[in-house]
């Protein structure tokens, strides 16, 4: 069964740095990844235009689509308004799964997005919450294995050239030993953490093929993938 899933950032680089791994084991399970960005990011270094342009690269080179929020850099709100913007991204994706930043971050705008996530997501069934460089507490208790995908997180952080060249968070060798360390965690080789705002775990049983349409090991696959 293949889900939609919706990751929101209040920035560009945000999404890819908290969750792009974990959005690539997704559309390598055929999941539909939408990644909502609420603002421009004015105020970071680079030009608006240029971060436009990294943010649609880095979506490009995930295989996700993207979603301006169009909202001022460092100005947000958990408003109405910023709550209705993140209403209508999930109406037009009818995402069941939701990755957002980590409520306890010390940048407003981290905080604002959580928060009107919170508020707008509140019928979703999984909403999970990923760490920020800017994060001031975060004890994570599910994990993504992205082992087989920590390089195309890396190749989508590569997009965003005007935040790499400047900031030692988005350097590679922290994100990949970032990625380590919660791997060991969870006790894979590389993961990406999250806190469960919400998680519904479904454990309906899968429906039985009868055996002369598939075999044992294509069941047992099928099984797997669901």
């Amino acid at each position: 069964m293949t889900r939609s899933v919706l990751a929101v950032g209040a920035h560009p680089d945000d999404i890819e740095l908290g969750c792009g791994g974990a959005l690539a084991a997704h559309r390598a399970a055929g999941d539909a990844v939408t990644m909502l960005v609420v603002t421009g990011g004015q105020s970071g270094p680079g030009a608006t235009a240029g971060r436009r342009a990294e943010a649609e690269a880095a979506a490009c080179s995930l295989d996700c689509l993207l979603i301006w929020g169009n909202l001022v850099d460092c100005a947000v709100n958990a408003d109405a308004a910023t709550i209705a913007l993140i209403e209508r991204a999930l109406e037009q994706t009818r995402a069941d799964v939701v990755y957002v930043h980590a409520p306890d971050d010390s940048h407003q705008d981290h905080r604002a997005v959580a928060a009107a996530t919170v508020s707008a997501a509140r019928h979703v069934r999984r909403v999970l919450h990923y760490r920020s460089p800017s994060t001031t507490r975060f004890e994570p208790s599910v994990y993504v294995d992205i082992a087989t995908h920590l390089d195309r997180k890396l190749d989508a952080l590569s997009c965003h050239r005007s935040q790499v060249e400047s900031s030692a968070m988005v350097d590679p060798e922290v994100v990949a030993a970032s990625a380590r360390h919660f791997g060991a965690q969870a006790r894979v080789r590389y993961a990406e953490a999250f806190v469960p705002g919400r998680f519904v775990w479904d454990l309906a049983p899968l429906p039985v093929l009868p055996d002369d349409l598939v075999g044992a090991g294509d069941y047992l696959m099928t099984r797997t993938a669901a």
